[in-house]
This record gives structure tokens, sequence and C-alpha cells, in this order.
């Protein structure tokens, strides 16, 4: 597959949901503590997200750090943006500010962000 190929596959996957979360494992099991803590996040706050499993597909796994410039997994999008990855998005739930950005992009929570 090559890089155009790769690219075209993730850019559709980040924006064939509001929320799409590049993961290690799936939503239901995650494979690494990094991505559990990302799903937890989400989870705690009520957000529907799309899960993208990158040890299914080693083109995806390689392709995504190319696509956000960023080097780690899990990676978050939200409406098409990257986020971050687990620290970040942790900070930002920590904070407040996962639950604002979440607010002004539409995308719904069922429970009130940590403050």
């Amino acid at each position: 597959m090559t890089e155009t190929d790769v690219n075209q596959r993730i850019s559709e996957e980040v924006t064939s949901s509001d929320v799409v979360l590049f993961m290690k494992g799936t939503p239901v099991f995650p494979q690494c503590g990094f991505s559990a803590t990302v799903v937890q996040v989400l989870s705690l706050m009520g957000v529907k997200f799309k899960g993208v499993d990158v040890l299914a597909d080693e083109d995806i796994r390689e392709g995504i750090k190319a696509f956000s410039n960023w080097p780690t997994i899990p990676q978050l999008y939200v409406k098409g943006e990257f986020l971050g990855g687990c620290d970040i998005i942790r900070e930002m739930y920590e904070s407040g500010e996962l639950g604002e950005v979440l607010a002004e992009k539409g995308i719904q929570t069922t429970a009130a962000p940590q403050a």
C-alpha cells in the first residue's frame, strides 16, 4: 500500500465519526495502558467514539504517526482535528479543558467533566 493510500484511509477514518481514537486494541479490550486511559476518560465523560485498532494494520499503525506528526499511540481526533495522546488528553480532562473543547465542537457528553 502506498503512502498516499494509507493517508487517504486514515483521512477517511478521522472523518468517519465525530470522535475517533487510534489505539492499540479495541475500546472493549485495550491492549496497552495508555489506550486504556484514554478509553476510560472518554467513557467517564460519556463520549461516543470510534476506536481504530492500529495493531490490526501495520500500515495504519505507522501511517498515523506521519499523518499527525505525533510519534505515539493512542491519538484522539475530534471532528477531524488531532487533540493529542494519552498525557495530553488526561491533562485536558483533569483541567476541564477536554469538556470545553468537546462542547465547542458540539460533541455530546453524559457526564460532567472533571474539574
